[in-house]
C-alpha cells in the first residue's frame, strides 16, 4: 500500500489569509451593530461600540432613507453608474482593440497607448476646479457632465486591461473572419467582442465601484443642481457638531446592497479577466 503523503499546512500563507478576514470583517461587523443600535446605546467605551443592540430594530434604516431622499438618489445612481458602465464597455473596449493590436508594429499607436495609461498619473485635484469651470460654461454641469467624466477618467486603466487581454486572443481568429469577407468592424462585434466578455465583467464591475462610490465628482460638477448621489446625500450626517453614525451607517449598508448583488452577478468572469488583462 502506498503511504499516504501528510499534507503540511503552510501557516505563514494561513496567517495572513486570517488577517486578512479580520481587516474585512471587522468593519462589516461594525457597520452592522451600530446600525442596528440607538443613539441611546452608544457609550464612549470600545465594549458598548462592539456590543450587540439590546434589541434589533430597522428604525435607523427607516429614517436613513427619509433623509437621504433614498429613492431619488438611488435613481441618480444607478443612472449614472448604469450609463457609464455601457458606454465605458463600449469605448474602451473599441480603443483598447485599436491601440493592443497595432502598437506592436506603429509607432503612433504606441505613443496613444503610452498618453493614455499616463493618465492614471494625474491626480483629480489638479483637474478639479478647470473642470468645474468648463462643465458649467457648457452647460454640462449636471449628471450628462458626470457621466462624460467618469469615461475619461477611467478610460487608462480599462485601456490597459482590454489591450492586454488582447494578447491572449489569437490574431488567427480575424485573420480567418477576414478570408471570410468580415470587414474590420463586423470581424470586432461579432468575433472579438463576445471573446472579451470576462474582461467585460471585470471592465463593468471595477468601473461600477469606483462611480457608485465616488464623492468629489458629482460634488463638484453638480453642485447646486438639487440632484443628489447616494454618496452625496449621504454627507448630510456629518454636520459642523459631529455626525450621526448609527443613522449613516445604516444607510452605508441601504447603498452596499445593490453593488454587492452586482458583483454577485459577475463574479465568475471577474478573475479570468484580471488575470488575462495584466499581461501584456
Amino acid at each position: 500500500m502506498k503511504a499516504k503523503v501528510k499534507e503540511k499546512t503552510n501557516w505563514p500563507v494561513m496567517i495572513l489569509l486570517i488577517l486578512g478576514l479580520i481587516t474585512v470583517a471587522f468593519p462589516l461587523y461594525m457597520t452592522i451593530v451600530i446600525a442596528l443600535k440607538q443613539p441611546s446605546e452608544m457609550t464612549n467605551s470600545i465594549a458598548g461600540i462592539l456590543s450587540l443592540p439590546k434589541s434589533f430594530s430597522l428604525s435607523n434604516f427607516k429614517e436613513a432613507m427619509e433623509v437621504t431622499d433614498f429613492w431619488n438618489s438611488l435613481k441618480n445612481s444607478l443612472l449614472i453608474s448604469v450609463i457609464t458602465v455601457v458606454l465605458s464597455i463600449v469605448v474602451h473596449s473599441l480603443m483598447g482593440y485599436a491601440v493592443g493590436r497595432n502598437k506592436a508594429h506603429s509607432k503612433f499607436y504606441k505613443f496613444v497607448y503610452m498618453f493614455v495609461v499616463s493618465g492614471m498619473f494625474v491626480p483629480f485635484a489638479i483637474l478639479m476646479m478647470p473642470l468645474a469651470k468648463q462643465t458649467a460654461e457648457m452647460g454640462l454641469g449636471n449628471w450628462v457632465g458626470v457621466i462624460i467624466l467618469y469615461v475619461v477618467f477611467y478610460m487608462p486603466m480599462n485601456v490597459l486591461l482590454y489591450s492586454g487581454y488582447l494578447t491572449n486572443i489569437p490574431i488567427a481568429l480575424e485573420e480567418a473572419a477576414r478570408v471570410d469577407g468580415a470587414s474590420t468592424w463586423k470581424t470586432y462585434w461579432k468575433v472579438i467582442f463576445p471573446i472579451m466578455k470576462p474582461m467585460h465583467a471585470t471592465v463593468a464591475v471595477l468601473t461600477a465601484l469606483a462611480v457608485w462610490n465616488d464623492v468629489m465628482t458629482p460634488l463638484v460638477i453638480m453642485a447646486g443642481t438639487g440632484q443628489n448621489t447616494l454618496p452625496l446625500a449621504q454627507l448630510n450626517f456629518q454636520t459642523q457638531f459631529g455626525t450621526n453614525y448609527n443613522l449613516a451607517f445604516a444607510s452605508y449598508l441601504l447603498a452596499l446592497i445593490p453593488i454587492v448583488i452586482f458583483y454577485i452577478i459577475c463574479q465568475k468572469q471577474i478573475l479570468n479577466g484580471v488575470v488575462n488583462g495584466a499581461v501584456k
